[in-house]
């Protein structure tokens, strides 16, 4: 392990005080740093991987705060076996131009750390949101695909350490800046300004040497996002002869202004007070605020009541073109809606580290850490809509498109033919809170076998609280068209002064649609700033619903009016609160040991880590029954099968226990410097989300009788205790045993094809099904509860290959000399095995949480289920290719990064509903339209080539310009249905482009 720290250190790696494990000898006093270009970190992560105790591949920053790309997502995307979710984290019908999650190797079961120390953001889970992370502050990023037991547990997929730099890693004082300006060619207006600034010096003083390093950097980024829909496909047999042919609602669009403004503190202070012993406080802050405006349609009809006109049909009788109506002129609804979202997220991380060198074989390293994380959101959406007299539609083309004639553009610009159709609000708030301690110690041998042993044991306490609105969307209607007659007699018309509201509309079109690829017809949408207005203009708009109501009442003499409308409960609702206490304590103890003296000398490490996990959810139960009553003149057969459980709404808390051992073994085998082999294995852990725990439960108990009227005599016949529950806090931690291959042969500094096999083995993943809930009686007896929610219900495996080359190709002429390749594949194949079974062919019931055909097969708008679908998230195939150019002053790249289509998810948002057909034979309600159904959503295979240029003025000052997607690639979305898939939608953000200079000192 010497070569890595001599090569690192020449190559410019930013070592940080937990790198000081791998070396076999005291730190040196010199650290210099010397990076130049992306050639130079190419070849610092290349040292990386090949002197690494465990699989491993880095990105390295190729200057001070210069990591490739715009976001530690796409950093990450470059890696091989690494993927990102291009769309909003848990919405995969809204895009993320700088994605939102990763997942490794087809697995999101993923680990954050920020060097070396475990870190995370409040969204209910338990590692960070990468985008909240400022690159500009990073050194490199590390990611590990197989675990040792030195690492801490948590992720089975693989391990992402974010590394920032530390004052003792400069010969002296180091300084840099740089300024980004970029530009969204979609959404066009005004560029965004990014910054960032580094100092650092290092000083000789009476009380030893000390180091002081503070790094910002703040970024903004405007962009804009053009989507398109198609709404699913329905059965009708009454629009062809003999024929059952399907038919879409519609089709609608939406455009989306997204801005990003991300800012980042960073600052470290390091003292050596004697050669033996280095100590380290650390500081890092990320503030990461998110809004986003959108304006879209939407269609709201009744699928079977359509009428179709100069229709063609595709051979599997789905509709092609056609012109859409609704019988008897009554027009089809037409949602205009705008609607805002904003977040502001924060983490901060304080850790104080001390490293002492007892003795020349004994070293000791002790660690505190605070980790303290928070987010908050509001997501608002007021609508008004329009009854279309006609939807022509052509799904021909590349993009579905809209034909509206000049009638039709006129009747949509007219405010006087809108009304007030719905609100929808919700809000969140979620704050972490963890404190770390753990102790090390490492025992060097003399020994021509051995090489060190290191031990330890780490402690940790986090409280987490996550609140929810209670609903959490809450979609409350105004005067949409289906109430008239029911509750009004008329609508609340955006042209009557009596609905005042309607005077904060504006007609507006969408300029630059798709890039200019498509155009769409201005329409009347609410302002933002009546948008933002919560609760004052909702309770408004809602005012007009009772008006129109109790108008309706007094003139008819019948009719419901509910009560006023009220926001959603937050934080007075204990259905909206999840709160979560956990206390970790893990041992481990590894060895490491080499033979070097063999012809092909081997070396590796094995280990043990023993975990212990106590957890506690601090929750609330509710429990309501049907009282029974029978006639006092019948004879009562079974009421004793009823148990005696009095009403009761508690907070209650729910604690969990569990314990892992975690053995690993990592060998390598060197054939000679250039080519070696690797054989992992090792079980690792991932525990449950806290999102996946909270303790909120409701039961209800039923029963049914059957009354004999000759024998007079009531018998209860069957007594039902169910229930549901927001989550499990007895969920156990899914686990792996994992087996890792590696070839990895290094031919030059810059270098290398390597290429790997993997296998995981997953255990008690966590599905949502039934599980016993036991209460007891009046009696003490223990009553059991069928209770929906998630449990440790599923098994499956991961498996697959990695392919990765590099090379600069240093003998073509003088001027080519600087051309540069790497490529990467990854393949994955997965299985997720359900413990039980839930398959049927035909679906059945609504669209609750007991539905487990729905929601997890799928069913399509005919009732039938699909079944057979792989984990969600997992690309087949991934491919990474880059062309470089590193030449004298100049250096470019072009990369392209491509991955295969897959399961983005089921019945999911726009994808569902409780309107489909039921056609199964068997079925006693054949041929009802209230069927629940939801289709699998798929991400079509998506690529995007992006690109950079810089110019070294001097070998101080340096010009670029950085361009992501410069091939306007649009994101394509399908519906699985019994007829095909069938597009649903399409996404266009355009090209982005960035300059930026940068000045070192």
């Amino acid at each position: 392990m010497q070569n890595l720290k001599k090569t690192a250190i020449a190559a410019g790696i930013a070592t940080l005080v937990t790198q000081a494990w791998a070396q076999e000898e005291p730190v040196p006093e010199e650290k210099v740093v010397v990076v130049s270009g992306q050639r130079s970190a190419l070849q610092s992560a290349q040292k990386l991987k090949q002197n690494a105790d465990e699989i491993v591949d880095s990105v390295v920053a190729e200057d001070i705060g210069k990591l490739p790309d715009r976001s530690i997502t796409e950093v990450l995307s470059r890696v091989v076996g690494v993927t990102m979710d291009r769309s909003m984290q848990g919405d995969p019908q809204h895009y993320a131009v700088e994605g939102s999650g990763i997942a490794i190797r087809g697995l999101s079961y993923v680990r954050s750390e920020l060097n070396g120390r475990e870190s995370f953001s409040a969204n209910g889970g338990r590692s960070l949101s990468f985008a909240d992370v400022p690159p500009e502050l990073m050194a490199g990023v590390d990611v590990y695909k197989n675990p040792s037991a030195e690492q801490i547990e948590g992720g089975i997929s693989g391990l992402v350490n974010l590394r920032t730099a530390m004052p003792f890693d400069y010969k002296g004082f180091k300084g840099s800046a740089t300024y980004q300006s970029s530009y969204s060619t979609q959404r066009e207006g005004k560029a965004t300004p990014s910054s960032s600034l580094l100092l650092s010096d290092r000083w000789k003083t009476p009380l030893g040497e000390i180091g002081a390093l503070i790094d910002l950097a703040a970024s903004q980024s405007h962009t804009r996002t053009d989507e398109m829909f198609v709404d699913a496909y329905f059965p009708r047999t009454d629009l062809v002869e003999g024929k059952t042919v399907w038919v879409p609602r519609g089709a609608q669009w939406r455009s989306m202004n997204w801005e990003r403004d991300r800012k980042g503190a960073y600052g470290a202070l390091q003292w050596r007070p004697v050669r033996e012993l280095t100590t380290a406080l650390t500081f890092f802050k990320s503030r990461y605020k998110e809004t986003w405006s959108e304006r879209f349609t939407g269609v709201g009809n009744s699928p079977y009541d359509m009428e179709v006109s100069d229709a063609t049909w595709s051979d599997s009788g789905a509709l092609l073109s056609g012109t859409l109506t609704m019988p008897d002129g009554r027009g089809t609804p037409f949602v205009a809606a705008r609607r805002a979202s904003e977040r502001n997220s924060s983490t901060t991380d304080v850790a104080l580290n001390a490293e002492w060198r007892l003795a020349p074989d004994w070293t000791v390293r002790g660690d505190l850490q605070r980790v303290r994380a928070k987010t908050e959101g509001f997501d608002s959406e007021v609508a008004a809509a329009i009854n279309l007299p006609k939807q022509r539609l052509d799904l021909t083309g590349k993009y579905p498109s809209i034909i509206f004639d000049a009638a039709d553009t006129a009747y949509l610009a007219d405010a006087n033919n809108y009304y007030w159709d719905h609100t929808m609000e919700h809000r969140d708030n979620s704050h972490a809170d963890s404190k770390a301690a753990r102790l090390d110690f490492k025992h060097d041998f003399d020994s021509d076998v051995l090489r060190d042993v290191r031990f330890g044991v780490r402690l940790t306490e986090r409280d987490s609280l996550n609140q929810n609105s209670v609903p959490s969307y809450n979609w409350q209607a105004v005067t949409p068209a289906w109430m008239l007659g029911w509750r009004v007699q008329r609508l609340a018309s955006l042209g009557d002064p009596n609905f005042a509201l309607g005077q904060q509309t504006t007609l507006s079109g969408i300029p630059n649609f798709f890039g200019g690829s498509v155009s769409v017809p201005a329409a009347i949408y609410p302002n933002a700033s009546l948008v933002t207005d919560y609760p004052g203009a909702y309770a408004t708009l809602h005012s007009y619903h009772d008006q129109l109501c109790a108008e309706m009442r007094a003139a008819v003499g019948w009719g419901d009016c509910p009560a006023a409308w009220q926001p959603a409960a937050y934080g007075t609702d204990p259905a909206g609160d999840n709160r979560q206490s956990e206390k970790t304590k893990a041992l481990y103890a590894q060895l490491r040991f080499g033979w070097d003296k063999l012809k092909y000398p081997i070396d590796g490490n094995i280990g043990l880590r023993y975990v212990k996990t106590n957890s506690t959810a601090h929750g609330y139960t509710i429990f309501s029954r049907t009282i029974p009553t029978f006639p006092a003149d019948r004879n009562v057969v079974g009421a004793d099968l009823i148990p005696d459980i009095p009403n009761f709404a508690t907070a209650q808390d729910f604690k969990n226990s569990y314990h892992n051992f975690l053995p690993t073994l990592n060998l390598r085998l060197k054939v000679s410097e250039e080519l070696q082999f690797r054989a992992a294995f090792g079980s690792s852990m991932s525990r449950p989300d806290f999102s996946q725990l909270q303790a909120y439960t409701t039961l209800g108990q039923g029963f049914r009788t059957v009354t004999d009227e000759d024998t007079n005599t009531v018998t209860v016949s069957n007594v039902e205790h169910t229930g549901g529950s927001a989550g499990n806090p007895n969920l156990r931690p899914t686990t792996a045993r994992s087996l890792d291959l590696s070839a990895e042969w290094y031919f030059a500094k810059s270098g290398s094809l390597t290429a790997a096999l993997f296998y995981k083995k997953l255990k008690d993943i966590v599905v949502d099904e039934m599980f016993i809930y036991q209460v007891p009686d009046v009696n003490g007896k223990m009553v059991n509860f069928q209770v929906t929610g998630p449990v440790n219900g599923a098994n499956g495996y991961a498996r697959g290959f990695e392919v990765a080359y590099q090379q600069y190709f240093d003998n073509l002429p003088d001027l080519l000399k600087g051309i540069g390749v790497q490529a990467s594949l990854t393949f994955v194949d997965s299985q997720r095995k359900l413990k039980d079974m839930v398959y049927s062919a035909y679906c059945s019931g609504g669209d609750g949480a007991t539905n487990f055909n729905l929601a997890i097969n799928g069913c399509d708008t005919d009732g039938r289920s699909f079944g057979n679908l792989p984990l969600t998230g997992l690309s087949r195939r991934t491919i990474n290719f880059a062309v470089m150019y590193d030449r004298g002053p100049v250096s470019a790249r072009l990369a392209y990064n491509w991955r295969s289509k897959y399961l983005a998810g089921v019945n999911n948002w726009g994808t569902r509903g409780t309107d489909g057909t039921d056609t199964n034979p068997d079925s006693a309600t054949y041929g009802v339209t209230n069927q629940a159904w939801g289709l699998p959503l798929w991400q079509l295979a998506y690529g995007q080539l992006d690109g950079s240029i810089f110019y070294s003025v001097t070998p101080k000052f340096r010009i670029g310009l950085e361009a992501q997607n410069i091939t306007n690639a649009i994101s394509r979305q399908v519906m699985q249905q019994h007829i095909g898939e069938m597009g649903r939608a399409w996404f266009s953000s355009g090209p982005r482009y960035t300059i930026q200079a940068q000045y070192t000192f």
